[in-house]
Order: C-alpha cells, then structure tokens, then sequence
C-alpha cells in the first residue's frame, strides 16, 4: 500500500510539472503567434510607404515600434516610446525573424515582455518592425494553475489513498478469512474446510482448490491411519504366537519338543517377514510415481519362468503363438504373475492355466486404488494375459473387494494360510503402474475364476531379442 501510494504520488507530481510546462510553453506560442501576425500587418504598410502614425494597435498591452537600421523610431503606436527603441540595435537581425526577452522598464510594461522583431524587404532602406507584448497575463495564469495544483495534489492523493485502502482491504478480506479457517483448522484434528467467498474471482477458486487439497489430505490422512491399525494388527499375530511359543517352552523346559518348537518359530518368522515385506512394498508405491517403459519383457518367457517354480501339475502354461511384447519393470511384472499363481495354486483343486494372447480391446477407463483412481488403458492394442484355476472361485459382489488391502473373505476360498490380504493389493498397484488393468471374471468350470491381465503391447524390435527378454 506504501509503494503504491509512493508511486501514486510520484506520477502525479510528475504529471503537474509536465502540465505547468506545456502550458507555458502554449500560452508563449500563443502570445508569439498573435505578435507575429500584428508585425506582419505593419511590415506589409511599410513596404508600400503608408504607415499611419501613430500606428494603430489593440489592446493596452500591447507596443510597436518601426525603427532603422540605425536605431532611429520612424513609426510607433500610441503608448510606445519615440525615441529609444524597445531593442538595442546591435541585438537586431535585419535577415531573420525574432523572438527577444527586454526589460519590462525599456517598453513601459508590466514584465515580463516578449518581443518579436520582423524585417521589412526593402533593400534602400531596411526597416525593423518591433511588436511588445507583456507576458504578464500568461505568468499570471501559470501561477494560478500552480497554486491550483499545490492545494488540490495533497487533497488528490488523501482520496486515492483512501480509496486504495477500502479497495485493498475489501479485496484481501477474504484472504484474512482463508487464514483464519486454516488457523483453526491446523489448530484442531479432524477434517475441515476454509470459508469460500461467493465472488466468482481468483479468491473463490484459491479457496475451492485449497478445499479440494484439504479433502485429499484428509484422505490420505484417513488411509494411512487404517493401513497402520491394519498393519499393527497384522504384525501382532505372529508375534503373539511366537510369545506364546516361548512362554510354554519356557514353563515345560524338560518336556518341550524344541525341534517342532523351532520348526513354529521359524513359520510365524516366515509369514512376519513376508509381512514386513509386503507392508515395505506398498509403502514404497505409494510414494514412488510409475516407472513405465523401462524396458521391453517378453509375455510368453515371463510365464514360462513364473510356471516353472510349481509342479506340472497342477500348474501349466499355454504357449502363444509368437513372442508378445510389452513394457514395464520386469521385476514388478514377475512380481504380478507370481502372486496370481500362488494365490490361484493355494485355492485350485486340480489345475491352474496361464495363457497369453494379443488382443485389441478397451480397458476399464480407472480403477480406484489407495492413491487415489489411476486411469486404465483405453481403446488400442494390449496383451490378454489369464490365470485361470477350477477352485471354488470368488462372488461377483466381492470381485472389487478383494483388491482393498488387508481384505479376507469369510468364505473357504480367502482363508489365507496365514496370508495378510496383501497379495491381490499389490497386484493391483504394480498393473496400475504398467499402465495396464487387472478384474475378475468367471472361469471356464462352474467352480472356477478367472484373472484377466491386460497389458500395453508394443512392436518387437532388435534390442527385445535380445538374450534378457524379461526386462531387468
């Protein structure tokens, strides 16, 4: 508000002097212009020798004089002095025009006065026309406008500052309301909203687009409190089980089998750190943005390996015709496959089919994850990859569900082994993050489900053939 006063002031009185200048600079033109054009109309009776005496003149403040090249008066108006001349010769140009300042006391006027000096073309005889006009009017005019200026620029600048002042505050109302709400709500838990102001303008979307961080906030704010009571929760099973095994052991010294003792505590450790783990990996996805396109991997190899850790059978691979390639982190994708197998192995009563094909179909357009909803592919070409296995297979009204992280159906089907709810969640992110979508569908016997994988596909070139098609 300083600065802008400070500013407001400086144009302003810059603006006054360039106002007082050219007015001057008019008004003088204008007392010139009138001088000039009396000097001209008795230079022009002088040229033909019939110059009046005294010379007629309007106005009482006005003089002219007709003088010679010698100084002497040959003509003058009524008021004009007759024998000293209003200029010194010798300050006289008898070729050009001029324009003179004199002494107010040499013309007989109130000063300043201005006097403009016309030559007259006679070669025998040269004459000087001088036309005094007093500048008088034109100061006192400039002064007038002066004081003007000095009384009205102090009241000019009090308004518009006082004006700048309600504008300013009127326009940063609404900002001191946006700080008080975040006040009150960093001040408190729990969610909260900052006041919006109903002008449509800058302020109102602020306000909007801080609402809509906030609620983003809260949310983030509300997943991360249930994926820590879930994984507090998770982490204090196998940890109560191996207390409990210690504690007996601990009582019954002399009759406790340390052998199946350790063979516990080795399981309940196995599950924790898969845990741990689990819990990491999310952590990490979250937190990481994709990694898409960083390399190519070659569907058909990626099952083939993945098929190989299991017995045939019950595991087994349906071979695609030609190698079909896509993009993404190869591990990540190993990571995928794997998952779905173990949890298509664990719930099969005779057989799990891995298959690939090219397809061109349309992705879901988003699946929402805990990140928020991350956008699917869309119309092109993809990669259909299935894992299908004859279990008891899972509800339709629980196909989405499963995917929520630390979800356990009650049914036979999603009784883990010990598991955590994490697999398909994961499963879920690292697709999300390839840029492709995974659903549910039913499998081909009445008991069994189906896992449809759709991945971007991309053309074969020389560096996917190379000798590591299953990317890093």
């Amino acid at each position: 508000m300083a600065i802008g006063v400070l500013g407001l002031t400086v144009g302003l009185a810059l603006g006054g002097v360039v106002l007082l200048g050219a007015l001057g600079f008019v008004l003088q033109r204008t007392v010139d212009t009138e001088a000039f054009r009396t000097a001209d109309a008795v230079a022009l009776l002088a040229a033909e020798d019939a110059l009046p005496d005294p010379l007629p003149v309007a106005g009482g403040q006005v003089r002219v004089q007709v003088v010679d090249a010698q100084g002497r008066i040959r003509a003058a108006s009524i008021d004009a002095d007759r024998l000293v001349p209003m200029v010194r010769p010798e300050r006289l140009d008898h070729d050009r025009r001029q324009r003179l300042e004199v002494p107010a006391e040499r013309v007989g006027l109130a000063g300043p006065v201005r006097v403009v000096a016309v030559p007259v073309g006679t070669a025998a005889d040269p004459l000087t026309v001088l036309v005094a006009r007093s500048m008088a009017d034109v100061r006192h005019s400039t002064h007038v406008v002066r004081a003007i200026l000095l009384v009205a620029f102090p009241l000019l600048v009090a308004v518009l500052a006082a004006v700048a002042w309600r504008v300013v505050g009127a326009t940063l109302r609404p900002v001191e309301a946006l700080r008080r709400g975040a006040e009150e709500i960093t001040g408190r838990a729990g969610a909260g909203r900052l006041p919006v102001p109903a002008s449509a303008d800058e302020i109102h979307r602020l306000a909007v687009t801080l609402n809509g961080m906030l609620d983003r906030l809260e949310s983030a704010r509300i997943r991360q409190r249930a994926f820590v009571s879930d994984a507090a929760h998770e982490l204090r099973s196998p940890l109560t089980n191996i207390r409990t095994e210690l504690e007996v052991a601990e009582r019954l010294a002399d009759r406790t089998d340390w052998t199946a003792v350790t063979a516990n505590l080795l399981a309940d450790t196995d599950r924790l750190s898969r845990l741990v783990d689990d819990l990491l990996l999310l952590a990490r996805l979250d937190e990481t943005p994709p990694s898409r396109g960083v390399g190519p991997v070659e569907l058909g190899a990626l099952l083939a390996e993945v098929a190989a850790r299991y017995p045939s059978p019950p595991v087994r691979v349906e071979s695609p015709a030609g190698p079909l390639w896509t993009t993404g982190n190869g591990e990540e994708l190993r990571r995928v496959l794997a998952n779905l197998v173990d949890n298509a192995v664990r719930h099969a009563d005779s057989a799990v089919v891995l298959a690939t094909e090219a397809t061109s179909t349309a992705g879901p357009t988003s699946t929402a994850g805990p990140a928020g909803p991350a956008v699917g592919p869309g119309v092109g070409a993809y990669h259909l990859v299935t894992v299908t296995d004859d279990g008891p297979g899972i509800p339709v009204a629980d196909r989405e569900r499963v995917f929520d992280r630390f979800t356990r159906l009650d049914d036979g089907r999603a009784r883990d082994d010990g598991g955590a709810g994490l697999g398909l969640a994961i499963v879920r992110e690292l697709v999300r993050r390839a840029g492709g979508s995974i659903a549910l569908t039913d499998g081909p016997e009445p008991r069994g489900l189906r896992v449809r994988l759709l991945l971007p596909a991309v053309a074969a070139t020389e560096d996917s053939r190379g000798p590591h098609p299953n990317g890093p």
